[in-house]
């Protein structure tokens, strides 16, 4: 039977019949004209004669209607079956609004421990401007439950508080303490001859010495050290409020890894130090997400804007040092930099692309990425497999060349 709509020239879910996309979406406008309406019954009807079209996302958004068609005529178990049903399905845009109901549902129940767990994972997938919310919510559940250490940090996330420790800190409290460490060590084996970028070892088989090398620093040359952790700690901070802190060190190896590996292929058979390979692929991510994504944060607005004429004054200099300086590491970090920054939009902080849509289009809210999930590891495996290749060609270019280990104490810096 075709669905014709009913005479009031409204569609009828009374029909039967195969429902097309567009006559599926007319249901489900109607249905929220309904729920706003205060016609709870006849919105359900609508929701409900959309549940099971083949179009997740749209069968997503039939159930979280007729949840809160139930839920508004008093009928909370049928309304968190409609719910729970939309986490079967697979993600959409409609699961983040899902869990949040579950939660809430949860708490009228006295169920604060499920309400804990469905509110965490309604702030995984929170826009930016219900953060501070969900945050607070679970301030007082974990309070609640006598949680008080997680209470604190939840309501410090919900008064927006930076984090106490933050990955950048933690990396720089790191290295320092392993570049002081190889510093002071005068005698017998160093941590320089174990951890630097020596091409010969890395051509062995070595493959750590790409991270490691970022933990050491000149030990000639105390200002090394001082001026990558200040250079880390501006730029790195950034970085990390943009994308949030697992991010950040995945955008920070893939650089260290980049800028090693150019060193390995480019930069010549001397053993280098330095974390500037990194930092300067932190420096990318910032001046192509910058011009490309335009983060709305003026906490970094200064930062970001002077970055390039920084980064031109650093590979000029370094051309200009007469090889002290491994210009190929800063070359290859900034490169993998500029790709990442390009292509993964920043999660943490809202973006202009993500305040203008098309009419009609899903809204994509401040601070999410509009983005596939997918293009994060994209990214990265695109830096991994140019890695592999320069291995492969670094390790080729010197087979059948004897080892020579110059002494570590005299290798040149990355920056």
């Amino acid at each position: 039977m075709t669905d014709t709509g009913a005479p009031d020239g409204q569609p009828d879910p009374s029909v039967t019949g195969r429902l097309t996309r567009d006559r599926a979406l007319g249901f489900l406008g109607r249905g929220n004209e309904l729920l706003a309406s205060g016609d709870f019954a006849e919105a359900g009807g609508y929701f409900s004669r959309v549940v099971g079209f083949d179009d997740a996302e749209i069968t997503a958004a039939a159930l979280l209607g007729l949840g809160e068609a139930h839920y508004r005529l008093n009928d909370e178990p049928a309304a968190v079956q409609s719910w729970t049903a939309v986490l079967q399905l697979p993600e959409t845009p409609s699961t983040y609004s899902a869990w949040r109901n579950i939660a809430a549902a949860r708490v009228r129940d006295g169920n604060l421990t499920g309400a804990i767990d469905a509110y965490r994972e309604a702030d995984r997938r929170a826009p930016h401007e219900d953060k501070a919310e969900i945050a607070n919510r679970l301030g007082w559940l974990t309070k609640e439950t006598g949680d008080t250490r997680a209470a604190g940090r939840y309501f410090a996330k919900g008064r927006g508080d930076p984090p106490r420790v933050t990955v950048t800190l933690l990396l720089i409290a790191v290295t320092t303490i392993v570049s002081l460490t190889a510093m002071l060590s005068s005698e017998g084996p160093n941590l320089y001859q174990w951890l630097q970028l020596d091409k010969a070892a890395v051509a062995a088989g070595e493959y750590w010495r790409l991270w490691t090398v970022t933990l050491l620093h000149s030990p000639s040359d105390p200002l090394h050290l001082i001026f990558n952790m200040y250079a880390l700690w501006l730029s790195g901070t950034v970085v990390e409020r943009w994308y949030g802190p697992l991010r950040f060190l995945a955008f920070y190896l893939a650089c260290a890894a980049a800028g090693s590996t150019a060193s390995f292929v480019f930069g010549g058979d001397v053993p280098s130090v330095g974390a500037s390979g990194a930092i300067f692929g932190l420096f990318g991510i910032l001046l192509a997400a910058g011009r490309l994504h335009r983060p709305v944060d003026r906490q970094s607005r200064g930062i970001v804007s002077q970055l390039m004429a920084l980064v031109v004054i650093n590979i000029v200099f370094g051309f200009a040092s007469g090889g002290s300086i491994d210009n190929a590491a800063h070359l290859g970090g900034l490169a993998a930099g500029l790709w990442l920054g390009a292509i993964v939009p920043p999660t943490g902080v809202p973006t202009l692309s993500s305040m203008w849509q098309r009419p009609g289009a899903t809204t994509v809210a401040p601070g999410r990425s509009s983005a596939p999930s997918y293009v994060m590891g994209l990214g990265l495996v695109v830096v991994a497999v140019v890695v592999v290749a320069g291995l492969a060609i670094g390790t080729g270019e010197r087979q059948g060349v004897p080892d020579q280990v110059p002494n570590a104490r005299a290798a040149p810096h990355d920056g």
